[in-house]
């Protein structure tokens, strides 16, 4: 016979209660034991369906210090901004803006996996959220041709959400590949507006993900290397000037040109770097451990050299990350 978690038992508990009085209740009272029993379905229904409050959703600080600091590698400038950023943003009463990241670097370097750990250590249910929402441009947004229809479509879903519930998350994977445009349509959210027909939009998140930028990233990431000095000491302003312009005048972007980089609504440009054969050992030793395996670093080390490195001569850096080290350690093992 299986268990009962105390959880469980309290709420059967309180189900045979109500049940019991109900059926031995006498007609005086029948009606006092109906809301009884209302309000006790209500109280069950909100107590396993997700809902918009504290139970819910709450910031984890520690949580996401931990998980930047150990799962998250070869991403000092990346670590640093996401934790200062997300955590300033969660513990404002009053934040005046929405929280609006545009995350940036080549394949493979943590991007979608930064938005999960930041999914993961403020909403209960992570990216399986109501909350949580995900747009792909190559797949919700694919014709130009309905560019019109999309941003319609996009400010409904948005103000929709929204006004279900304030602490929203939304994540635009492929911001590269977005028809140039379409993205300004939500600026009005995005912007210092108290509320916008009724609806705050102040305490939602927006991340922007983007391959834009990313070889003016590895240039600097390379300059460096070339000059024998280490990756740790990259700072943010070697690169967030390049990266912004470079961004809003790349004519195949969806930033190209928008307002939200004109009027200054992107409060943090973050730079993802090249990663190096040592941060791929990583990434397949924390893949064992995710697992539940035993680390192997011949295992890591067999994964990592089957990867391909760029330049060629030099093989400095991964060209596809971290991307498909879940399958080459299932081929290894």
């Amino acid at each position: 016979m299986c268990e009962m978690r105390p959880r469980t038992w309290h709420v059967l508990l309180l189900w045979m209660l109500v049940c019991s009085c109900t059926t031995q209740a006498i007609e005086p009272i029948t009606t006092v034991v109906v809301g009884i029993g209302a309000t006790l379905g209500r109280t069950l229904f909100n107590y396993f369906h997700e809902s918009c409050d504290s139970r819910w959703i709450a910031f984890n600080a520690t949580g996401l210090r931990y998980d930047l600091d150990t799962k998250l590698f070869g991403q000092h400038l990346a670590s640093r901004i996401i934790l200062k950023a997300v955590k300033g943003f969660m513990t404002n009463p009053n934040p005046k803006k929405p929280l609006v990241l545009s995350l940036h670097g080549w394949t493979g370097t943590g991007k979608n996996f930064v938005s999960k750990l930041i999914a993961e250590n403020i909403y209960k249910e992570g990216m399986d959220s109501s909350f949580v929402h995900v747009f792909t441009s190559t797949l919700h947004f694919p014709h130009p041709s309905q560019n019109a229809t999309y941003k319609s479509q996009l400010q409904r879903w948005i103000k929709g959400n929204v006004t279900n519930c304030e602490r929203s998350m939304f994540i635009f994977d492929e911001m590269d590949k977005m028809h140039p445009g379409l993205i300004d349509s939500i600026k009005p959210y995005l912007d210092y507006y108290d509320k916008l027909d009724g609806v705050s939009y102040r305490k939602s998140i927006f991340i922007f993900l983007s391959n834009a930028g990313g070889e003016g990233i590895i240039q600097t990431a390379l300059d460096f290397w070339k000059r024998g000095r280490d990756r740790e000491e990259i700072e943010l302003k070697d690169l967030e000037t390049s990266l912004s312009l470079s961004v809003f005048n790349n004519n195949q972007s969806g930033f190209f040109h928008t307002s939200l980089i004109d009027k200054n609504l992107v409060d943090f440009f973050v730079p993802f770097l090249p990663l190096e054969y040592r941060h791929v050992v990583q990434c397949a030793v924390a893949e064992m451990r995710a697992r539940n395996l035993e680390p192997d670093q011949d295992v890591a080390d067999k994964v990592a050299r089957d990867l391909v490195y760029f330049p060629k001569s030099e093989r400095v850096f991964s060209v596809k990350g971290c991307k498909t080290i879940e399958s080459k350690l299932d081929y290894f093992t």
